[in-house]
């Protein structure tokens, strides 16, 4: 720069230096998102030898799922560990029973970086980013320089492909070394096996051996089988043949939605006018309701949404929350489901006490959401260990980063000694024999990073999650009560049973009288009406039927009345003994009348119809009597 002492070249000496600036713009250059990944490999989930196996096989597992599930084929997946030719190097085989994969696409989806089918699509999914199996084939070849190797046939008349693959780095492209045509003795189907460095060991918490016994609780429609390096071999067999229900892509939702990703569907949709921009680029957006958003963002119906700008995209994501629009549609969401949650905790923990809530749909960011809760409780759960919380994701298990994640935080921020479990200061994880499950199913999980392990604090989840929580803690509250009381009087009556008949046998031999009867001092003693009930399920002509039984015993020294109540599922009423008074919505009501101390009155309700674990606790309500007249049932 020249000034009044000369100019640039002569304070250089006659030379004009290059500014740095250049020098450092020659130095930039693109890299592939390959390249990235290569170099931050833990960011996916290979930070460790351990984990690195836990990896590899939950991608190769999730892919298996999820295509098995949108060809509505029950899944057989078999997972193989084999210790290979070095030191810390295993094998890795995964094989499954669904579509397969048609030729020209094995490469691409096996060995390339942020490629796939559902990343623009807005439904349910294990896998949305395209990075997963892909990244293992990375990591094996970095780490052991070996191609993986991908098996695929798509019908029974189709010939089978086989192919050794590489991923290249640089271009984030397949590099296919071998390709042929196989023959392969099943109708259709994919296998990859991986070779890569890694170690295994089943004892650790987060081994895949914990993650397949998780993923079974949560997939009881899949047949898994798992054939560890010892050569030991663990099945996890299905317990139903539903598959879950398909999927369906749907528009963005607009409650929720960001002012940057308004803006950008405005500029790039092919509607002419507002009205028409919103009906067709969101869901659940009639006529009526576009209408009325506009006229409340103070925006033109006829304003062409590209020329909309920031000041009014604001404004009608205000209006987006001052109309009523309904809730995203569930067709895009596809949970476990109540009476599945059990079956799958069932199968794999031994439990006296299960129970299952799911909430409806909900939406964050314009993204649907659905939270279920189970809680089990007892049977050989170790009641002085913290308990134990299963966290799933579209159905994946997050073994990792437990104490990053928004179930988590949700099951820390409730206070649970009021339903019963220990917990020091009323936070953080409570102490007792219970497990929690908690699944959060969503057309886009908010990922706390690219290994999905943890989910972000999102507000709206967290509220969900502990809605749910609380929903199940004051079931397992009730039953906990319920079976103390039980036990409690069962004990009493027992001691009663015991001592009396020997204090009037002693009496009477002692003033020379007859034993007086001792049923009018125990109603008097115990002075309670006790309800017990039962359920049992068996299948009688190819239809389940679940028998519920009900003793009422009157333990008071007066003849009651008392009306029973039982809270029963839509299913088809078979035997009901004695014949009920009246049924309600989801109600069987009998007048039990004029019990005499010291009876008992039987009622015995068939319900036709119902899957196993559907039912597995009645829940009985009383109306006619205090509440502390009365153990073993609720107030009605």
């Amino acid at each position: 720069m020249a000034n009044d002492n000369g100019t640039a070249s002569e304070l250089t000496g006659g030379i004009v230096a290059e500014p740095i600036a250049n020098k450092l713009a020659a130095d930039l250059k693109e890299i592939s998102v390959a390249e990235f990944f290569e170099r931050n490999k833990q960011i996916l989930g290979f930070d460790s030898l351990h984990r690195s196996i836990l990896t590899a096989v939950k991608e190769a597992v999730d892919n298996a799922l999820d295509a098995c599930e949108e060809a509505e084929i029950l899944p057989d997946i078999d997972i193989k560990i084999e210790k290979g030719t070095t030191k810390d190097e295993l094998v890795m085989t995964v094989e499954d029973n669904g579509p397969g994969i048609v030729k020209k696409q094995i490469e691409n989806i096996f060995a390339r970086l942020l490629y796939g089918s559902r990343f623009h699509a807005i439904r349910q999914a294990r896998g949305q980013q395209g990075i997963g199996i892909s990244a293992v084939v990375m990591y094996g070849q970095l780490t052991t320089g070996r191609p993986a190797r991908v098996l695929s046939k798509i019908g029974p008349e189709m010939p089978a492909y086989e192919m050794d693959i590489y991923l290249d780095t640089k271009a984030n492209r397949p590099e296919v070394v071998r390709s042929e045509a196989v023959h392969w003795d099943k109708d259709h189907g994919t296998r990859v096996t991986i070779s890569l460095s890694a170690k295994y060991a089943k004892e650790r918490r987060q081994s895949v051996f914990e993650y397949l016994k998780a993923t079974a609780i949560v997939n009881p429609h899949a047949h898994i089988t798992f054939l560890e390096p010892t050569g030991e071999t663990y099945v996890f067999p299905r317990v139903t043949d539903k598959t879950p229900a398909k999927t369906e892509s749907i528009k963005p939702h607009p409650l929720g939605i960001e002012l940057g990703t308004l803006m950008k569907m405005a500029k790039a949709t092919e509607a002419y006018r507002m009205t028409s921009f919103l009906i067709k680029e969101f869901s659940r957006i009639s006529q009526r309701t576009a209408r009325e958003v506009c006229r409340k963002a103070d925006v033109d119906e006829l304003l062409r949404p590209q020329d909309m700008n920031r000041v009014q995209a604001m404004r009608v994501l205000e209006a987006f929350n001052m109309v009523k629009i309904m809730a995203p549609p569930t067709d895009c969401l596809s949970p476990i489901g109540d009476s599945l949650m059990r079956k799958g905790l069932r199968k794999e923990i031994d439990t006296k006490f299960a129970h299952t809530v799911t909430r409806a749909p909900s939406v964050f960011a314009g993204h649907p959401f659905q939270v279920e809760v189970g809680i089990v409780y007892g049977g050989d759960i170790s009641a002085d260990a913290p308990v134990k919380i299963l966290r799933y994701a579209n159905r994946v298990p997050l073994l990792y980063q437990q104490g990053g994640c928004v179930i988590t935080h949700a099951v820390e921020g409730i206070d649970w000694r009021p339903y019963g479990l220990e917990q020091r200061g009323g936070t953080g994880i409570p102490v007792g024999p219970a497990m929690l499950l908690v699944h959060v199913a969503s057309t886009n999980v908010p990922f706390t990073s690219e290994s999905k392990e943890a989910i972000a604090d999102v507000p709206e989840i967290i509220d969900e999650v502990q809605l749910a929580l609380r929903e199940c803690a004051r079931k397992l509250k009730a039953h906990i009560n319920k079976k103390e009381r039980l036990k409690k009087i069962a004990e009493k009556y027992e001691i009663i049973q015991k001592v009396l008949p020997r204090l009037a046998e002693k009496s009477a031999s002692v003033i020379g009288k007859k034993v007086p009867p001792i049923d009018v001092v125990v109603t008097k003693i115990m002075n309670v009406v006790v309800i017990e009930d039962n359920t049992e399920h068996d299948v009688v002509d190819g239809k389940g039927i679940t028998t519920v039984g009900i003793d009422v015993v009157n333990y008071t020294p007066k003849q009651r009345n008392i009306t029973i109540a039982c809270k029963v599922p839509v299913a088809e009423l078979g035997k009901v003994d004695p014949k009920p008074s009246r049924r309600e919505e989801g109600l069987v009501v009998w007048k039990v009348t004029k019990m005499e101390p010291t009876e008992k009155r039987h009622i015995t309700l068939e319900l036709v119809g119902l899957e196993k674990d559907a039912y597995e606790e009645a829940e009985v309500f009383f109306e006619g009597l205090k509440a502390d007249q009365v153990i073993g049932a609720e107030p009605l």
